[in-house]
């Protein structure tokens, strides 16, 4: 059969963004404060779910839900699976926006709204593509699932319950990433330090909150601070924003010194891309003379963490040739007077190295520091080989559509779903030369990457699976 794959995609535009609109409204930030039986990750993630099913079963697929938390959109029959991966969760909004975040708007040609980009955008348009198939009478060889999860940007509990309840897919992609082709992700290992609460008598550091994820760069940092010399921490504040890509503000309250630092959001996956304004705090303090358990929070961060996204001062730094450099993402950092402090630190690395090594490096450093290490969370690296027909086809049909011949297989830091099957790969839906706003302000994504993609997923299922 011979289908203009973008031609047929520019049939769906105004169903697309309309239904596109409906997910993007719903903020579905994983809420564990507000969780019951009927949302076990709160309220959002659940609704953006059963809406992308709803979307399913008014386009006549078979549709399941799995207990709220995942689900999956299904066409055809047999013994093996084609999955496609999605995610209906999105990242907090944070500040910065232009834009209401959850309120979809277009200008000048591009789509913005969280999960525009990260992934509503992509996961509905690998749905249309499936629907092209299925509009098209096309009929394949096999199952093919649209599966979405609920949390895929924290603990991916919802995929996880899939794969316990499901067979294990034959292979597929998730389209929760970049093109031309993904086949490699580095491994993903989190680690929390702690520190005791105790503070000096000349600078009291009350509290220090930055982060909403762990796969973040925070873009806002907060202190409140104690002194008797408020004149001298203003005057050397103002000198710190002169000389540094922030800005902020300080004023006194009754409790204190209150400061504020705003850097940039950005992907832990690309923690150079971002500036942290949590690690800049740190260093700002760290000038003063904090004592005790404060000054050692403030040391670890400043001294070990800060402007190092390669991990050099704590010697963990490694590169590999094939799925190069390790990355170090600070993304949440607390101290509390009364409680104490938490630093947590989110390493994505390449093969040749792992995350016990890591630990080791976080350890030698804490202990000089009274602190205390754990790891929280480990994903070991995923790595499809480029021969593998996946890989083949994917990249064909990337290039036939889009004429870029010299397209080649990557590897990166970030964590998709598709490292969740041994044949799995991440496929758009960014193109090369698209600014990447994933978990920053103002995401977006331009209208005809989108509908190009859905083009790209049609053809690619149809090759995998019909043809």
């Amino acid at each position: 059969m011979t289908i203009d794959w973008q031609e047929q995609a520019k049939k769906y535009r105004n169903q697309y963004l309309k239904d596109l609109k409906e997910l993007i409204s719903i903020p579905s930030v994983r809420d564990d404060d507000h969780k019951t039986d009927e949302y076990p990750l709160g309220e959002g993630p659940t609704k953006a779910l059963l809406k992308f099913l709803s979307f399913g079963k008014r386009d006549g697929f078979v549709t399941k839900n799995l207990d709220n938390i995942v689900g999956y959109i299904e066409y055809g029959a047999g013994e093996e699976t084609f999955a496609m991966q999605s995610h209906a969760d999105v990242m907090p909004a944070g500040d910065g926006w232009e834009t209401n975040p959850f309120v979809m708007t277009e200008k000048d040609g591009n789509l913005y709204g969280r999960g525009t980009s990260d992934d509503k955008g992509p996961g509905l348009a690998a749905y249309y593509g499936l629907r092209i198939l299925k509009d098209n009478g096309i009929v394949p060889n096999m199952k093919i699932r649209l599966i979405i999860g609920t949390d895929e940007e924290s603990d991916w509990t919802g995929m996880k319950h899939y794969f316990d309840v499901e067979p294990q897919p034959t292979l597929g992609f998730s389209p929760d990433a970049e093109f031309p082709l993904i086949n490699g992700e580095k491994g993903n290992a989190t680690y929390e330090t702690t520190f005791g609460s105790s503070n000096g008598s000349e600078y009291t550091l009350k509290e220090f909150d930055s982060g909403l994820r762990l796969n973040m760069v925070p873009g806002n940092a907060t202190a409140l601070v104690e002194t008797d010399d408020n004149e001298k921490f203003v005057d050397a504040f103002t000198d710190f924003l002169d000389k540094n890509p922030l800005s902020g503000d300080i004023k006194a309250t009754g409790d204190g010194i209150a400061v504020h630092l705003i850097g940039k959001q950005a992907h832990a996956m690309a923690p150079e891309n971002g500036v942290n304004a949590g690690t800049y705090l740190a260093a700002f303090l760290n000038q003063f003379n904090f004592e005790k358990d404060a000054q050692k929070f403030l040391s670890f961060i400043a001294n070990y963490l800060h402007d190092d996204t390669r991990a050099h001062k704590i010697g963990a730094d490694y590169v590999d040739d094939v799925m190069g450099d390790l990355t170090m993402n600070v993304g949440i950092m607390k101290f509390d007077f009364r409680k104490g402090g938490l630093v947590n630190t989110n390493f994505r690395y390449p093969k040749g190295t792992d995350d016990t090594k890591i630990l080791q490096y976080l350890l030698k450093v804490a202990d000089k520091l009274a602190g205390r290490v754990k790891e929280v969370g480990h994903m070991v690296p995923h790595y499809v080989d480029p021969s593998d027909p996946i890989v083949k086809t994917l990249l064909r049909v990337y290039s036939q559509q889009t004429g870029d011949t010299d397209a080649k297989p990557e590897v990166v830091g970030g964590g998709t779903y598709a490292r969740m099957m041994k044949r799995g790969v991440a496929f758009g839906a960014l193109f090369p030369g698209t600014q990447d706003t994933m978990h920053q302000a103002n995401e977006f994504q331009p209208i005809n990457d989108l509908l190009k993609a859905m083009a790209i997923y049609g053809q690619s299922i149809y090759e995998l699976t019909a043809k």
